[in-house]
Formats: structure tokens, C-alpha cells, sequence
């Protein structure tokens, strides 16, 4: 049972929330309660408030047969690793991160139209809020590195446009090109084997490929030393939790 005298939303309210669930729960297509559940749990995508952990459990039980629940839920989760003040609240959620876990993944393996969104949950909820927050579909995708070696910004593409990596001038566009150097799929360990063997079982190739690139080992333009691109990425954009 949550006490709610403590679990304040953005509006600073503690009875609002709990009244909203219990709408949802005999209500799932009323779309303005969900709507304003969704508001006064998570601010922009961006902060979580105390009432959003106390909501999750609730959520994750209403998400097995609520799409709109899953997806708050994984909004949820993706501001985890922000300075909510709530880390208490969120390790009491371990149980019901667990079975959101089980369910997002089973929501992946049906190839569903919300693929990309879902799959980002999934990374928030492993913990790897860095590439739940950046990823993208790979048509258009950019990431900002500074060199190991000489700290130049360097930009990685991997995109429609080609997948490179470059010095970005912002009159010139990205110049002194240089291809990227993908990894072995047999290669890869850890996140980034799980990223591309989950995307490769869904059949999402474009995902999959674009993860052996972004995993892959990129040349500076400035320097010419090599490093990997994940790792460099990762070293600096990590939350520390």
C-alpha cells in the first residue's frame, strides 16, 4: 500500500494521482485522464517527480493489457537516472522493473509498429539511460565525441548520408570525411551484443547495422588516432547513479 501524503506530483498535489489511476484502471480509453496522469507524473520527458515511482508498479500491472500504461511507464523509466531525489522510491521498484523488463520485451519479439520507442524503454529500464536518450532509427543519426587522443569534437554520422566520421564547421558542413570502421557482430560484448542480437532477432537490420557502426571504431580528422566510438560516447555521457 503507498502512503501518498508524501508523493507529490509537479503541481505539488498528493491526492491528484491516485484518483487519476484509479480512472485509468476502469477507463483505459479515456485519453485526457491519461493525458494528465502523463503531465503531472513526468515534466517534458525530462524529470520524474515522487508520485511517478509510487505510480509505476500500478502501471507496469496495467501495462500487460494498457499500451498507454507501458508507455508511461518507459517514460518513467527513462528519467530514472535524473537528479529525481527519489533513488529510495526506485529501488522499491525493483519487482515491478523486473516484470516491465519481461513485458517490453515480449512487446519487442511482436515487431510492433512502435518498435524504436519501445526499445528505448527497454534500454532505460537495463540501465542504459546514455543510449536510450540519443538513439535514433539510424537514417539520420549524429554523435558529438571528443578525441581520446588530441580532445578535438570530432562528429560521427551513421545515416542515409553515410556513416563517418568528421569536423563539423558550421558554414562548410562536416569536413575531412573519414569512413567508419564497423564492428564484428561476433565481436561485440556486453550492451552492445545485447542492442544488436535483440534488434537482429526482430528483424530490425537497419537498428542492427547501424549498432555495429555506432560500436565500431571511428579515425579523427585531426590527429588520424582510432578509438571506439561506443566507448568514448558511453566514457562521457554515462549518468553516474
Amino acid at each position: 500500500m503507498v502512503d501518498w501524503g508524501g508523493m507529490y506530483d509537479c503541481r505539488g498535489d498528493v491526492h491528484r494521482v491516485p484518483e487519476l489511476l484509479e480512472r485509468v484502471e476502469y477507463d483505459d480509453d479515456n485519453a485526457e485522464t491519461w493525458d494528465e496522469l502523463g503531465h503531472r507524473l513526468v515534466l517534458e520527458h525530462d524529470v520524474v517527480f515522487p508520485a511517478g515511482f509510487a505510480a509505476l508498479p500500478r502501471l507496469v500491472r496495467l501495462a500487460s493489457r494498457s499500451d498507454r500504461a507501458r508507455r508511461l511507464a518507459g517514460a518513467i523509466m527513462r528519467c530514472a537516472a535524473g537528479e529525481h531525489g527519489c533513488d529510495d522510491l526506485l529501488a522499491a521498484c525493483s519487482d515491478a522493473i523486473a516484470d516491465l523488463r519481461e513485458l517490453l520485451d515480449r512487446h519487442l519479439r511482436s515487431k510492433p509498429t512502435d518498435y524504436l520507442a519501445t526499445y528505448l524503454d527497454l534500454l532505460a529500464v537495463n540501465g542504459e539511460y546514455h543510449w536510450s536518450a540519443v538513439l535514433g532509427d539510424f537514417s539520420d543519426d549524429f554523435y558529438a565525441i571528443s578525441c581520446p587522443h588530441c580532445a578535438v569534437e570530432v562528429t560521427i554520422a551513421i545515416g542515409d548520408y553515410g556513416r563517418y566520421s568528421a569536423i563539423r564547421d558550421w558554414q562548410l558542413g562536416d569536413v575531412d570525411r573519414r569512413d567508419l570502421r564497423p564492428a564484428s557482430p561476433e565481436d561485440l560484448a556486453d550492451v552492445g551484443r545485447w542492442m544488436h542480437s535483440t534488434a537482429l532477432r526482430d528483424g530490425q537490420g537497419l537498428l542492427a547495422e547501424g549498432i555495429v557502426h555506432l560500436f565500431g571504431r571511428a579515425e579523427c580528422p585531426c590527429c588520424a588516432s582510432v578509438f571506439t566510438i561506443a566507448d568514448e560516447y558511453a566514457s562521457a555521457n554515462r549518468p553516474v547513479m
